[in-house]
């Protein structure tokens, strides 16, 4: 079996280029524009698809924090009531959805529980992603299942035993796993990007990918060399915006050469086939030696 799966019109997987996902999640704090200025930076970058998140504030805030006030650029206000404000609804997917085929791009969205799945069927996303605090809602993963579209699993602050049990529930066919910690941003020594060679082994049939809260661009180069055949970054238009996971994010320019970097790492590994190259002949012809060759 091939270590590859189809995200709309892309193979992604062995021998196919890295899918370059920008997660714009939440960092557009409620705001269409803010989010639409943000698609048109992914586009420009030249990512593959941008990627939101969905929630149901109710079911995704542990009750036991739902009424801690916290301080927001809405006011002081409740935990639940900031969920709301950041959460977009029917008429603002629709127009993301309207903009991403405008400008040529595809989107999808991490489901965080099973009502978020149903409303985004009303949409023909390529995949949906669980996120790795959803790893262990097997129902939530049973409910993904039932759509039949392709699945990325997020494997932050999991075990791998939990993983394993997260595989079997939702089986390996158009699957495609993510190694990730859950920091943000994440300490370099954290990063234990040799877990993709773990999960490679451990699911030979499966793609693996990278999905990377760092500070800097180098380790998202480093997951390519080492197999990721997706990187997912979190994107911002200012890590100095309002928000928990801007200081984990990429800025624009930073996400143009993101991608850059990732292009040239692909086509630097090479095949791995020890040749002569025709640029090397005129340093071959000038300064090869042959002394003593038997």
């Amino acid at each position: 079996m091939s270590r590859e799966i189809k995200l709309g019109n892309k193979l992604v997987g062995d021998g196919h280029p890295v899918y370059i996902v920008a997660e714009i999640g939440i960092n557009h704090n409620g705001d269409l524009e803010i989010a639409k200025r943000m698609i048109d930076a992914a586009v420009h970058a030249g990512v593959d698809a941008v990627k939101f998140q969905k929630r149901t504030p109710e079911i995704c805030t542990p009750p036991e924090q739902q009424k801690q006030m916290r301080e927001t650029p809405w006011g002081y206000i409740t935990y639940l009531e900031y969920r709301h404000k950041v959460e977009f609804g029917l008429e603002e997917y629709r127009e993301i959805d309207r903009y991403c085929k405008e400008k040529g791009i595809p989107w999808l969205a991490s489901v965080w529980d099973e009502p978020s799945v149903d409303f985004l069927e009303q949409f023909d996303t390529p995949a949906y992603k669980i996120p790795s605090a959803a790893l262990t809602d097997h129902n939530l993963l049973r409910r993904v299942r039932k759509t039949g579209r392709p699945v990325i699993l997020s494997t932050g602050m999991s075990t791998m035993d939990q993983i394993r049990k997260a595989v079997e529930v939702l089986g390996t066919k158009d699957l495609l796993i993510t190694h990730c910690t859950s920091s943000y941003p994440c300490d370099p020594e954290e990063l234990n990007l040799r877990m993709i060679q773990t999960l490679r082994e451990e699911f030979p049939e499966v793609p693996i990918g990278y999905s990377g809260h760092e500070v800097g661009l180098v380790p998202s180069a480093v997951a390519v060399a080492l197999g990721a055949c997706l990187v997912e970054r979190h994107l911002t238009l200012d890590r100095a915006m309002w928000g928990s996971d801007q200081a984990a994010s990429v800025e624009p320019m930073g996400f143009e050469k993101l991608v850059k970097y990732i292009r040239v790492t692909e086509v630097a590994l090479g095949d791995g086939v020890k040749r002569v190259y025709e640029s090397e002949l005129p340093s071959l012809r000038k300064l090869r030696r042959f002394y003593g060759e038997d």
